[in-house]
């Protein structure tokens, strides 16, 4: 059989479904990344959720508005086994039975950035430059056979197994760490933090430490390259991070409910705007930095800054509120071995990152692989 060119709207059909749940929090919202995967909590959600779409397993939920934002097509497809909910803006569709395209093959299709490109050159020419409903099913898919279709998507849930297998590991190890901080929340007297840290007054006068240097800090707690623009910027009021000391942004508000703070675990010094509360631990043998680096990563500590931040149109998490935090300090030799578990935890955590890039990176190579198998197919 010749590869065929199809449009997507002979294959697929919307699908609309509200939650009626008005009172949805982001931990219960999906949102979908670049990556093209469901990922939760969701940044942010509206006061009244009841509208709120119901994505099936086995379904697709994509939001055609940000095509051209952010040239990609955000995209996921449900494989979880069980609901999820997006915002009512996202498009939720399925697929027909059909025995010309699989639904999986599509979505191994859809992860390319050649297709980003491609949706992104038919949007409109709206503010958004977004698609419409009716531009997205009239998309044409090149397609090879259903048999050769099926060959290549068993080749990428092979290794999405082996992947997932990994990071079930993964989470495990998680679970010990986050075990023995609650087991010491339950026997060990709670400390007040400020009694262990103290700001750190350097910064960068002499000019030492350059653009290369700056960093800023995300939301999942790691220092990051910088995304302001820095273009005449002066560096000499810029605070300096040295090795193991830690950096927050007091402003929590529009933060997806979390705290910017990082622990500088490099070799390098880094410089931050002297907007960020730099700091250390007083005595390292009394109160691990890694320990203290891995009570700010708990969900539980988000929450707490969340709650003790105050103002109105910006909302802060002062230095009074965090030398206010109450934490188990177990004996340093304790520390020393949930550090080594979480250590080996965030290294099997990199690895996993990886492994998922380098499945995303072959899925252009599956396709054009079946691309060319089916031509030889038509040839033959």
């Amino acid at each position: 059989m010749a590869l065929t060119k199809i449009k997507l709207g002979k294959y697929i059909e919307l699908y609309s479904e509200k939650c009626n749940i008005p009172d949805l929090t982001n931990d219960e919202v999906s949102g979908i990344n670049k990556d093209k995967e469901f990922f939760e909590p969701s940044n942010q959600v509206g006061k009244d959720t009841s509208k709120y779409k119901i994505v099936p397993p086995n379904y697709f939920a994509c939001n055609l508005m940000h095509v051209g934002r952010d040239v990609v097509l955000p995209i996921a497809y449900n494989h979880s086994g069980k609901n999820k909910i997006v915002s009512p803006a996202y498009c939720v569709f399925k697929f027909h039975e059909n025995n010309e395209l699989l639904s999986d093959y599509f979505f191994l299709y859809l992860k390319s950035d050649e297709r980003d490109r491609y949706f992104w050159f038919n949007t409109d020419s709206s503010v958004r430059d977004g698609m419409t409903w009716d531009e997205f099913i009239n998309v044409d898919v090149e397609l090879p056979p259903i048999d050769i279709q099926q060959k290549y998507v068993d080749i990428y849930n092979t290794m999405l197994v082996n992947q997932k297998s990994y990071e079930r590991g993964l989470e495990d190890l998680k679970l010990v760490c986050d075990a023995y901080i609650d087991e010491f929340r339950k026997k060990l007297p709670l400390r007040k933090l400020g009694a262990y840290i103290a700001i750190s007054n350097n910064y960068n006068d002499e000019l030492k430490y350059g653009i290369d240097n700056v960093k800023g800090i995300s939301i999942e707690k790691k220092f990051i390259n910088t995304k302001a623009n820095m273009e005449g910027v002066s560096l000499q009021s810029y605070a300096v991070v040295r090795p193991n000391e830690f950096s927050y942004v007091t402003v929590t508000s529009r933060n997806g409910e979390k705290i910017s703070i990082a622990r500088n675990d490099s070799d390098d010094t880094y410089i931050c705007s002297s907007t960020y509360i730099v700091f250390k631990v007083n005595n390292t043998e009394e109160l691990m930095p890694e320990y203290l680096s891995m009570l700010f990563e708990r969900s539980e500590f988000n929450r707490y800054a969340r709650f003790h931040s105050w103002g109105s149109a910006r909302e802060t998490f002062e230095w009074s509120e965090m030398c206010d935090i109450r934490i188990p300090i177990p004996d340093i030799g304790i520390q020393r071995d949930i550090v080594d578990i979480f250590r080996v935890y965030n290294k099997r955590k990199e690895i996993n990152e990886k492994l998922k890039a380098q499945i995303k990176n072959i899925c252009p190579i599956l396709i054009k692989g079946s691309i060319e198998e089916g031509r030889r197919t038509e040839e033959a």
